[in-house]
């Protein structure tokens, strides 16, 4: 049999959050087992890497800063972790009630409307969250035809047509804009929940659907066999301290940005940097934001008619408080806030009661998000100003007395992509245009094809199995 030497190559992975740590792993990971002589290098502007995975431990108590669960419905982080050898540190959030606050009071909500698991009928009536006349209207779904339209639409316009404007503003809004800090006014349907269009076209209720197919938007469910948010037992941070560990010495340039990239006559890639000489590459693999990947493409006409993308500014808030000094609520695991509210956070949740292991005996530790798409302002307040604003809603809402033990403020600037009407025929221009213009190139990330944790891991994996199959097939015996 004839021996094929295989031409040595280089990968680019441009980004050093989730994705692109993911990314690099899988093509080591690939080249080391069928030995392929693959050299990968993961440029990251910052001078840490992980993105907007930041766990902070501290006197016994894990705070994150970020992101703090994931809810694997696609068993990608579940996969990774196994592939790390840290799958028995995945730890599951334990069960509670979670309240949304309309005006200046918290509600029960319904059980599992909207959120998966099986709508319960009788709790839907009896629900203080919803008057008469929008549970009536809300009902309608149940007798509504199944839309004939196939177009993109605001997730509010989509909700609002199934059960009202009710159900959109003191449900459906509030657990979007506490999760997702989005408006719903223009976020898209098709690309944030493609399986509600599915759930209509199949069983024309929505209700019925999610009776049936135990979808929502919103993971909480009970049920032991049910998923679960899911995290790791030292904070989410272990993922992205073993990824780091993982990758072979020299893989990582930290502190050094990408100022362009440009094709070369032999169809490499020059990728231009702000403080090192150029790096000659034969394929990027970019999980930058997408408005960083419209800036470093400046030079082309790739994406510059293209329009950049929002981005919602949020602050997370973790507080310590000892036991004693909340007194209402004591089943409560988290609220989320309604726009017709009198407060200034977006949700809250009870870290110790959501995770064994995350505070010392003895204190109740709440972590808060504030910000939201048109309201990105009060994230510009001072440590003290955020606290204080936070310590007053919290007053209000569930009766807490006295200041925090300590309180920690992380901010995230344009940091939560939103996918507004039309996202998925943004990505079918920027596919085809990568395509033909620069085929060694991929995006992924947030931006793209999926915000969580889980959906980065995913696109990660599957990027670095595509480029190795496109760039070692035609060499193979």
């Amino acid at each position: 049999m004839m021996r094929v030497t295989l031409t040595r190559r280089k990968v680019v992975v441009i980004g050093g959050g989730i994705t692109g740590l993911t990314t690099a792993f899988y093509l080591q990971q690939e080249a080391k087992q069928y030995n392929l002589p693959l050299d990968v290098v993961l440029i990251e502007s910052s001078l840490r890497v992980g993105g907007k995975i930041h766990t902070l431990r501290k006197d016994g108590f894990i705070i994150e800063r970020g992101p703090e669960s994931f809810f694997d419905s696609c068993s990608s982080v579940r996969s990774l972790a196994r592939d790390l050898r840290i799958e028995h540190e995945i730890v599951q959030n334990k069960n509670g009630q979670t309240y949304i606050a309309v005006g200046s009071e918290l509600h029960p909500i319904p059980s599992n409307l909207l959120f998966g698991g099986s709508p319960e009928v009788s709790s839907f009536i009896t629900s203080s969250l919803i008057s008469i006349s929008g549970k009536i209207r809300a009902a309608g779904d149940l007798l509504l035809p199944k839309s004939s339209e196939k177009i993109d639409e605001p997730i509010s316009d989509f909700f609002r047509r199934r059960f009202g404007k009710e159900v959109v503003e003191n449900l459906v809004e509030p657990v979007l804009a506490g999760t997702f800090a989005g408006d719903v006014d223009h976020l898209s349907m098709q690309s944030m929940f493609p399986q509600f269009y599915q759930l209509e076209k199949e069983h024309r209720s929505l209700i019925l659907g999610m009776k049936k197919s135990g979808k929502g938007i919103y993971a909480i469910g009970d049920d032991k066999d049910e998923l679960h948010y899911e995290t790791f037992r030292n904070g989410l941070e272990t993922l992205v301290e073993t990824l780091e560990a993982e990758l072979a010495p020299n893989t990582i340039l930290k502190g050094v940005k990408v100022d362009s990239i440009e094709k070369s006559s032999d169809n490499s890639l020059q990728i231009y940097l702000n403080n090192i000489a150029p790096i000659q590459a034969d394929a990027v693999i970019m999980t930058t934001p997408y408005n960083v990947a419209k800036d470093v493409f400046r030079g082309s006409n790739l994406m510059q008619d293209l329009p950049s993308m929002n981005y919602a500014t949020i602050a997370t808030v973790t507080m310590a408080f000892k036991e004693g000094q909340i007194n209402k609520y004591k089943d409560a695991l988290n609220f989320f806030v309604s726009r017709n509210s009198d407060f200034a956070i977006t949700s809250c949740t009870w870290n110790n009661r959501k995770w064994d292991n995350v505070s010392p005996e003895g204190y109740d530790l709440l972590r808060v998000y504030i910000g939201r798409v048109g309201d990105e302002s009060i994230v510009e307040l001072s440590d003290s100003e955020i606290e204080k604003t936070v310590v007053q809603d919290l007053q209000k809402a569930i009766d807490l007395h006295d200041n925090p033990v300590f309180t920690v403020v992380a901010r995230w600037k344009q940091s939560m992509p939103q996918y507004t009407v039309g996202h998925d025929k943004l990505l079918s221009i920027l596919k085809e245009r990568f395509s033909e213009q620069f085929p060694q190139v991929q995006l992924i990330g947030s931006s793209y094809e999926g915000i969580s944790v889980p959906d980065c891991v995913a696109q990660g994996k599957n990027a670095a199995k595509h480029l190795i199959d496109q760039m070692f097939s035609s060499e193979a015996v």
